[in-house]
């Protein structure tokens, strides 16, 4: 039997929780469908201390507070998934979970899609991919299995004590994996860690909070990166109460930053000679972030207390001052390799025109040149917040708002009009 729902929310996310919310201020009669539970990725894929990376008055649902933890604390992932299941129960969302779409294609000849799913056939007006950003751990076949080391992506990693003995090797210094790193090396473990080309931000300055200081200086919204910048990582972590990543520091403290690994060969990881100039450029993000900030509390006459020793660099550590190229990894005792390396989107269960030759979604804001067919948690969908929670949300808005522009299309005709013009 064929089930028929006028608009079909693949996800159930941050991503399709904000879209029901909207679909729902449309009128728009709507189904949610999740292959695993709400908010599954903050609970599975994630390593057991993790936090948000955004404080609690900022990183959530505007009609909703975090009532667990304080507005200024980062709130644990467990709080951050029950917060999400907390408020698709608030809006009384339509989500049906354990149930996984595995197939999507354009009905012949006529308007609609008819999805495959593991518990029966759906047809729908409108589908909504809201699958994330976080689909495919990337790993890239650098080092070989026969090398005979643990090699694990970031999203597997759950604690220090659940891997092998032995230094630990972590490739990619973006927030998850300088904080996995951070977190290995205070656990007692020998730790290196692949610094590749960064931003680095203020965790807070002269008392507010860096997404307060993006916010009042226009930076969530800027609709794309700057070109040439647009695989460049963020560096930012709310671990341990929030504190800036300093790489110089982790360095002090015991850790060997290296470059980027580019080979391997007999036993030995290849290192780029990029690692100075990786560091210098994530200084040069951060000491931007904080003359924008000084510019902006001098011009509003802000009273906030400065902070001159914000300034203030450590001398290079030893390995930034003579970087390694080449790092033997049995003489260095590494036996656990843990790849941050990010993740691929996968849409290869829609089967629709609406994807570039590399399988990335055509879209503008969301909307598909397919018709009936959106996107929603997509990173930069409209604005460099659309990742956060606050900002898929009002990604949402704006979908939901298309669909039911097309929905009011779609059920025209002159009768209707016309008897509608007469009431």
């Amino acid at each position: 039997m064929v089930e028929y729902v006028d608009t079909l929310v693949v996800g159930a996310g941050q991503a399709g929780i904000a879209m029901s919310e909207h679909l729902s201020r449309n009128s728009i009669s709507h189904l949610v469908l999740e292959k695993h539970r709400v908010a599954e990725a903050w609970r599975s894929r994630r390593w057991d201390s993790l936090v948000a990376n955004g404080p609690a008055w900022h990183d959530r649902f505007p009609n909703l507070h975090f009532t667990t933890c304080a507005a200024d604390a980062f709130p644990p992932k467990e709080e951050v998934a029950d917060y999400l299941n907390s408020y698709a129960d608030m809006i009384k969302a339509p989500i049906r979970a354990g149930v996984e779409v595995t197939s999507l294609k354009r009905k012949e000849g006529r308007s609609g899609f008819t999805v495959a799913t593991s518990d029966g056939v759906i047809e729908a007006n409108s589908v909504i991919a809201a699958t994330g950003a976080f689909q495919q751990a990337v790993i890239p076949p650098l080092v070989p299995e026969r090398a005979g080391l643990t090699q694990i992506h970031s999203s597997s990693y759950r604690n220090p004590d659940d891997l092998p003995g032995g230094a630990i090797l972590v490739v990619g210094a973006g927030s998850s994996g300088g904080q996995i790193a951070d977190e290995l090396q205070r656990s007692g473990r020998k730790t290196y860690l692949c610094v590749g080309p960064h931003d680095r931000p203020p965790r807070a300055y002269r008392g507010r909070d860096y997404c307060w200081w993006l916010g009042v200086l226009g930076l969530w919204d800027i609709p794309a990166k700057e070109p040439g910048t647009e695989h460049v990582t963020i560096s930012v972590s709310g671990a341990q109460g929030g504190r800036t990543v300093d790489f110089r520091r982790l360095a002090h403290d015991g850790m060997t930053l290296l470059g980027r690994a580019s080979g391997f060969t007999e036993g030995k990881l290849l290192i780029d000679e990029d690692l100075k100039d990786n560091i210098t450029a994530g200084d040069a993000n951060y000491i931007d972030m904080l003359d924008q900030a000084d510019a902006y509390a001098e011009r509003m006459g802000l009273n906030l207390p400065l902070e001159p020793e914000a300034r203030t660099m450590l001398p290079d550590p030893e390995c930034l001052a003579n970087p390694i190229r080449e790092l033997d990894l049995e003489a260095e005792g590494i036996t656990t390799i843990i790849w941050a390396t990010g993740f691929r989107q996968d849409f290869s269960w829609m089967k629709v025109d609406a994807f570039d030759a590399s399988g990335a979604p055509l879209h503008q804001r969301g909307v598909s040149p397919e018709p009936g067919i959106y996107f929603l948690g997509l990173p930069w969908q409209s604005r460099r917040g659309s990742t956060f929670i606050w900002g898929v949300w009002h990604d949402a808005a704006y979908v939901a708002d298309q669909i039911a522009i097309q929905n009011n299309y779609r059920d025209y005709s002159p009768e209707t009009a016309t008897a509608a013009a007469a009431e």
